[in-house]
């Protein structure tokens, strides 16, 4: 069920799409996009070289980039934790928000001038630990409102650099009409199409990322009528091929995540039912996923591939039941047979007994008389 969603017809069937040749080669691909970060209690702990970048601006790579580094005014789109150094208090989340952060190189707010400073020194993919002073960041007075930063609060930032847009005027996505912000997002649609077909599946999902950051909430909500169809047509897709790379990738998780984004707007999307069952089944949770490939086949009953994982599902519930009946047979073993109780036949034999002392007892009374 991987494919470059643009270029395959709505007709064709989840098996043909499947059987297209555009199954993903991840080998290697965790070295420009690996798993997300672990949302620990801190910041992660990282032992690579130490690159002073300012002289309040300290780097370390995490996780190396590749390509070229963001010029001023490039239009930057990444995610990002950040933690006050003092008490590792954490008061920022992007990717727990699920929502990128857009930095224009060189038009940043104040206190995010230490975080550009990062930025700039990076590749696409590239995630790196940031140690920033406070004079680049929420300064001497600090922040009470939101984010909450205390006074002079140095800061610690794990941010990736997704992805950036080189424009010499450093046009912000608010800034740009609907039609320029649908037509950026569907030209890294299409950059992101070129390299799933290549098999580049991290740089590809790098792209379809930065398409979706286009199509923001903020944004979707504004548009009615033509206008969200168009962007549907372009956020809609990038989510259902995040999900199948997602699913290579076995990050189950994050692939239902954007199924179900899909499926908040078309209920009856049948890739995204599909994707998702798959990434239910593989978790483990059997009964959700049969739930969706019978949506599915409810709308495309022809489809091979649905039909093949449901009779992939009832093979596994058959397996599970026979294993469990062996499990209660081992446990219980078979009932046993019934053994002659010991205290019945000493019943009897004294009952004989008896009965013999008392005929002899009024044999000898009889002779007596």
């Amino acid at each position: 069920m991987v494919e470059v969603e643009e270029q395959q017809q709505q007709s064709q069937s989840t098996e043909a799409e499947a059987e297209t040749g555009s199954e993903v080669v991840t080998e290697g691909s965790s070295v420009v996009h690996g798993d997300p970060p672990q949302d620990g209690s801190g910041p992660p702990k990282v032992d690579s070289e130490v690159e002073v970048l300012q002289e309040k601006v300290t780097k370390q790579i995490i996780k190396e980039g590749h390509g070229q580094k963001p010029s001023k005014y490039s239009t930057c789109f990444l995610h990002y934790r950040a933690w006050t150094e003092s008490t590792q208090h954490k008061f920022e989340d992007t990717w727990q928000e699920q929502q990128p952060l857009e930095l224009i190189l060189g038009k940043e707010k104040k206190e995010m001038t230490g975080l550009a400073v990062g930025v700039a020194s990076m590749k696409c993919g590239e995630r790196s630990l940031l140690h920033v002073g406070w004079e680049l960041g929420y300064g001497k007075e600090g922040n009470f409102s939101f984010p909450n930063v205390p006074p002079m609060a140095d800061i610690i930032y794990e941010v990736e650099l997704i992805g950036f847009d080189e424009t010499k005027e450093g046009k912000a996505r608010s800034d740009m009409t609907v039609e320029e912000r649908i037509g950026a997002a569907d030209r890294r649609k299409m950059d992101g199409n070129d390299l799933f077909k290549e098999d580049k599946l991290a740089e590809a999902m790098q792209q379809y990322e930065m398409a979706i950051a286009y199509m923001g909430d903020d944004f979707m909500f504004q548009l009615f009528g033509k206008y969200r169809d168009m962007a549907l047509a372009v956020k809609n897709p990038c989510h259902l091929n995040m999900a199948a790379s997602l699913i290579k990738l076995k990050r189950f998780d994050e692939a239902i995540m954007h199924c179900s984004i899909v499926l908040s707007e078309d209920e009856n999307n049948v890739k995204a039912l599909f994707r998702r069952a798959k990434a239910r089944a593989e978790l483990g949770q059997t009964d959700a996923a049969r739930e969706d490939f019978q949506k599915a086949r409810k709308f495309a009953p022809e489809d091979k591939a649905i039909a093949k994982e449901l009779r992939l599902l009832a093979e596994h519930d058959k397996a599970v039941y026979q294993k469990q009946k062996e499990l209660y047979k081992g446990l219980f073993g078979p009932r046993p047979e019934a053994q002659p109780n010991q205290s019945n036949w000493l019943v009897i034999i004294w009952q004989w007994l008896v009965s013999i002392f008392r005929h002899l007892f009024r044999r000898e009374r009889h002779k007596i008389e």
